[in-house]
């Protein structure tokens, strides 16, 4: 695990106020189920982020707890959908009376309709604006032919989770405010800076990945294709962390995992366990720095 606390720029309350805290989540398929580990830390310390920012599946499992649900309840949702085979392929079967084939825009890659997934998929918990969220949500997602990220703060909330989300290479490009959007990660794949100015405490949270191996054998050509977009990221990344890093730093140890291991819901889970205990051994840390200051 790879836990990166950052000191300098926590500003304490003077008043012995309790800190707030904003949570941004980051990109990486099915390893970004291990957020809800986070999110079952920050509940079991009973802290409530003041704002919450998501890139892709950050911004699934970011805006299932802005909507008001318990880091608990997004793990048995999961479990209950995704993590379980039988359900997940019912699911998908009653997305409407065309065959699943025209409903989801053909069986091959890039052609898969993310929006009607997700309409199948999504906790009924989560509305339809951004303004019915329990907790202020910012989506990252990228404007295609814009070249540039764009944060998504009001409106239509599941257009802009599914643009966020939208994996290029595995599913459509999403359309709003008329321009072509696609997965949020590209640009930013764990858009913490936004919040910075939002909290005192803010916890970003890294799931990118690697490409893993002994360093002898090629990769396939789907493992190149997306590890060549986790070295793009991480990159970016280590920019950011080096230019102006969140107070907390998180990558849970998921690696191992691919980005469609959506079946291994409850492996990821289990392996992401530790960075319960990590973060809340961060949170302590910057409480026993905020009182020395």
């Amino acid at each position: 695990m790879n836990t990166r606390l950052a000191f300098s720029d926590l500003e304490t309350e003077s008043t012995g106020g309790d800190p707030t805290f904003a949570l941004a989540l980051g990109g990486g398929g099915a390893r970004g189920l291990s957020h809800i580990a986070i999110v079952e830390a920050l509940d079991e310390l009973g802290i409530k982020p003041v704002a919450i920012s998501g890139s892709s599946i950050g911004a699934i499992v970011g805006t299932a707890r802005a909507c008001g649900m318990s880091g608990n309840e997004i793990r048995e949702y999961t479990f209950d959908t995704v993590g379980n085979r039988g359900k997940l392929l019912n699911k998908l079967w009653s997305l409407g009376p065309a065959t699943m084939r025209d409903k989801l825009g053909g069986f091959r890659f890039g052609h898969f309709n993310l929006e009607l997934i997700l309409d199948a998929l999504l906790p009924p918990d989560i509305p339809e604006d951004f303004a019915e969220l329990d907790i202020p949500m910012k989506i990252s997602v990228t404007d295609y032919y814009g070249q540039t990220e764009v944060v998504l703060e009001q409106g239509e909330l599941r257009a802009a989770i599914a643009a966020s989300a939208a994996i290029p290479g595995l599913f459509m490009p999403v359309m709003i405010n008329d321009r072509i959007m696609i997965d949020g990660g590209v640009c930013n794949p764990v858009p913490y800076e936004q919040l910075m100015d939002l909290a005192d405490v803010v916890i970003g949270v890294d799931v990118v990945g690697a490409p893993e191996g002994d360093g002898t054998h090629p990769p396939s050509r789907l493992d190149s294709l997306f590890g060549a977009s986790q070295l793009t990221m991480q990159a970016s990344i280590a920019l950011k962390l080096k230019l102006n890093p969140p107070h907390i730093f998180l990558r849970p140890s998921v690696n191992r995992f691919r980005v469609l291991d959506f079946f291994k819901a409850r492996d990821i889970l289990d392996e992401a366990e530790p960075v319960k205990d990590e973060l809340k051994r961060a949170i302590d840390a910057l409480h026993v720095m905020a009182r020395r200051a």
